[in-house]
């Protein structure tokens, strides 16, 4: 049987963040990792796939590791080794190839079953991320059986698809990635378009990242903002991180020849329907963007900054196609769909009165209802770039030093990063 302060569940981005905040603080711990360090971006990712954030804002607590081109944007095998390195940086307690079980509260910590036998720790902190499955809507399971349903996770190459169609759903940042990998391989694409986050790559000659993150929106914390939820709700956005710094959106991919309809909502046999809202949510997406830049100018003004940078660039909104509601897969030669509808989180191996109806861990800022258990690493946890590599290490940081102070016997319990620091 082992013993442990703290054990931390994950072994990526965010346990690896929470480890070093811990050993920062003379804690002991230990990272239970089911794989190999970065698991998911090993075995669960494509593999052309690269960082939608330039490398200077892929930084773990601003460690370098073997950094490159600050502007230019890792490969997935990439961040693989910056794991492995930052992991080595400081010796990082990790079990790899070790499953959990079962997490339940047992005196005045947990007992965590796993596959190597029994471990107890005070604290417990869930960094198992927040892209752990791909989701397939239920009426998926309306299609023939000879249609292939395949997901971002298990998708590699255009040479893993059969030979036809293809007909990706969902167009934010994987579904239009997706797209255009599949459509330069000479695949007639379709692409079913829902709710969707317009971004160009570049704006007035800078990253557009560049100007959020000199903006402050970034650091922005659930209590600024009017419903929270709702913002951690919002499609990813619509960018991709290729060589050039090119953008990427659905006007580009009907210009290359890839046809766009709207939401699927239904399926049956060898047909998928679609919303009538296609229209609706290209100009949502046009007026966002446009309400963006807007800002972008104001601050760039406000700031002084209008005499070094690019004048804007005319706004161009994406062409609106013709819609159609439905399509045959046999008449139109579509053999496969690829699901690029998000994903989701579960937690069966949870048995801690902490989930919510949908599954969902209660928590603010990292902090559940139940004392020494934690989570890491969820989107706009304690401030929007709490999934990123650049904003966890800030997250964990202070969830250590609050599971501190709590292990003193401090009844500080103020979240979100009001006094938790």
């Amino acid at each position: 049987m082992n013993r442990t302060d703290t054990l931390i569940i994950g072994g990526s981005q965010a346990g690896l963040a929470m480890s070093r905040a811990l050993t920062d603080l003379d804690v002991d711990h230990l990272i239970l990792e089911r794989g190999r360090i970065g698991e998911r971006w090993r075995s669960e990712r494509w593999a052309s796939l690269r960082l939608l954030t330039p490398r200077w804002l892929s930084r773990i607590g601003g460690w370098p590791g073997g950094f490159g081109d600050p502007d230019a944007f890792m490969h997935k095998d990439e961040l693989v080794t910056y794991l492995e390195a930052y992991a080595s940086s400081f010796l990082a307690p990790i079990r790899q190839g070790t499953t959990v079980f079962r997490v339940e509260s047992h005196g005045d910590g947990f007992r965590v079953r796993t596959n190597a036998g029994v471990i107890h720790a005070r604290n417990v902190v869930v960094a198992t991320g927040h892209s752990q499955h791909a989701r397939i809507p239920a009426f998926g399971r309306r299609l023939d059986g000879g249609i292939l349903q395949v997901t971002p996770t298990r998708y590699r190459t255009p040479t893993d698809i059969p030979d036809g169609g293809v007909l990706v759903v969902g167009a934010s940042a994987t579904g239009i990635q997706l797209a255009d990998e599949l459509h330069r391989a000479g695949r007639r694409v379709v692409v079913s378009v829902g709710r969707h986050t317009r971004m160009p790559r570049r704006y007035r000659d800078r990253d557009v990242l560049e100007w959020l993150h000199r903006m402050g929106s970034f650091a922005q914390t659930p209590e600024r903002v009017r419903d929270p939820e709702a913002s951690r709700g919002q499609p990813s956005l619509q960018l991709v991180g290729s060589l050039d710094h090119a953008s990427l959106d659905l006007g580009v991919l009907q210009a290359r020849g890839i046809e766009c309809v709207g939401r699927a909502s239904w399926a049956d046999g060898g047909r998928m329907h679609f919303d009538d809202d296609l229209v609706e949510n290209v100009a949502a997406a046009d007026f966002k963007w446009a309400s963006l830049r807007t800002r972008i100018d104001q601050w760039i003004d406000r700031e002084g900054f209008g005499a070094f940078v690019a004048e804007p660039d005319d706004f161009r909104p994406v062409p609106l196609p013709d819609e159609r509601t439905h399509l045959d897969f046999r008449a139109e030669g579509i053999r496969t769909v690829l699901w690029a509808t998000g994903f989701g989180r579960s937690y069966p191996w949870l048995k801690v009165p902490v989930l919510d109806a949908r599954g969902e861990i209660i928590q603010r800022g990292g902090v559940t209802p139940v004392p020494g258990l934690y989570t890491l690493g969820l989107n706009f946890q304690r401030r929007r770039s709490s999934s990123f590599l650049v904003g966890v290490a800030s997250d964990a940081a202070e969830l250590a030093r609050h599971l501190v102070r709590t292990r003193h016997g401090a009844r500080d319990v103020r979240l979100a990063g009001r006094g938790v620091a």
